[in-house]
């Protein structure tokens, strides 16, 4: 963990988590992931906004002790989540004259997930100021940008705009500024793509709440702070918008080799008419590249074998996690090899009841499939081509 100065008595504390392979126990992090708090001194007060997950409580302390501070007057808790709030009843005991700020929602919740006391809070509402001595901040609600109770913090002197899980990136790195601006966005996709897909109409007005406050800086609770803050701003613009991109993702499973053929022709006959498509084996994928690819894509497509009258429980996870994720996607179709007959379209679509998609008819193929069958693949693909067109792409 490294104290790092973003302005004049303005400092990051950011704990690097370097070797967290999985965030929630479900996507994978290529880069580490990093909690970050921010520290600002006023003249009259000493605000920490947020802490860290628990595992680094102890760099987080050093690391205040390191500004040789007397006091810490108020920890602002924009995120109950256990990874901004777990620090706090440990910094709670360093600096007892401290209040928890947060509005009534991360109240109940701070109480309920680290037993923070009653007379230990400060509740705030929405637009609501708090006087530092020369410094002010301004508390801006953002509800569901991931929880209900999450908020933003403006640093109306300095002109920075502290947004917990709103605009963050799963990264671990010494760089305190988004420098390596394509290595960070992929990151901040992969976060998106996590937790944030679902909230999407939501992050659409909490993108207009922000777009008139007057901020150079973004610093979020997790991965780099950005001075270009237009960069992920319209990132997450586009990432929230309807609007989706010339793309199919096709998550699959081969057992004895057939749906690999199928997904073979499929993707050669699809890139023949100019779509990207994105073929990814589900028993070896990265599941954050899927999510990612979810992002963007206009058409889902899933291919698996049938399996005990069914779909095989790899490819039932994928099609539960898009369910739960809900993507923008306006298709989805299914490709399936069966020997003996089952229920696999029925299964998948029952699976995938949350998207709002067209229906477009599957591809069901007995054994290897005979020349006919085959040709079906391709009229898949051109029935896809054509629904392509209708969205002006």
């Amino acid at each position: 963990m490294s104290v790092q100065k973003i302005k004049e008595d303005v400092f990051s504390l950011r704990a690097n988590d370097w070797n967290r392979t999985l965030f929630d126990e479900l996507i994978f992090l290529p880069d580490g992931t990093s909690y970050n708090s921010y520290l600002i001194k006023g003249k009259e007060k000493v605000v920490l906004i947020d802490t860290v997950d628990p595992r680094k409580t102890e760099e987080l302390l050093k690391d205040i002790e390191s500004l040789k501070l007397q006091r810490i007057d108020y920890i602002v808790s924009q995120h109950s989540e256990q990874d901004h709030s777990g620090s706090i009843p440990e910094v709670l005991k360093a600096y007892p004259m401290a209040k928890v700020v947060t509005n009534k929602k991360g109240k109940e919740f701070l109480t309920d997930l680290v037993k923070i006391p009653e007379d230990k809070f400060l509740t705030i509402e929405d637009l609501g100021t708090m006087d530092l001595g020369g410094k002010t901040l301004k508390f801006i609600f953002t509800p569901w940008v991931h929880w209900p109770e999450t908020f933003s913090t403006y640093l109306l002197e300095d002109k920075i705009l502290f947004t917990c899980d709103f605009f963050g990136s799963h990264i671990a790195t010494n760089d305190l500024f988004a420098t390596d601006e394509g290595k960070v966005m992929e990151a901040a996709k992969r976060y998106y793509s996590e937790i944030m897909i679902p909230f999407r109409t939501s992050i659409r007005s909490n993108l207009q709440k922000i777009k008139d406050i007057d901020f150079d800086i973004i610093a979020p609770s997790h991965g780099c702070v950005y001075e270009n803050k237009e960069m992920i701003i319209n990132a997450y613009a586009d990432w929230s918008s309807d609007d989706v991109k010339n793309v199919v993702v096709i998550p699959y499973l081969s057992m004895h080799g057939s749906i690999q053929k199928f997904v073979d022709r499929f993707v050669r006959k699809l890139q023949e008419m100019g779509i990207d498509a994105r073929p990814f084996d589900v028993v070896t994928a990265d599941i954050g590249n899927i999510a990612m690819a979810l992002i963007d894509a206009a058409t889902i497509v899933v291919a698996s074998p049938t399996m005990l009258a069914g779909v095989h429980p790899k490819i039932a996870y994928i099609a539960y996690l898009a369910n739960v994720l809900r993507p923008k996607a306006k298709f989805a179709s299914v490709i399936g090899s069966y020997d003996w007959g089952g229920k696999e379209v029925e299964v998948l679509a029952s699976l995938l009841g949350n998207l709002k998609v067209e229906m477009i008819p599957p591809v069901l193929i007995k054994g290897d499939g005979t020349a006919e069958e085959l040709k079906g693949i391709d009229d898949l693909a051109e029935k896809i081509s054509e629904k392509h067109k209708t969205l002006k792409l």
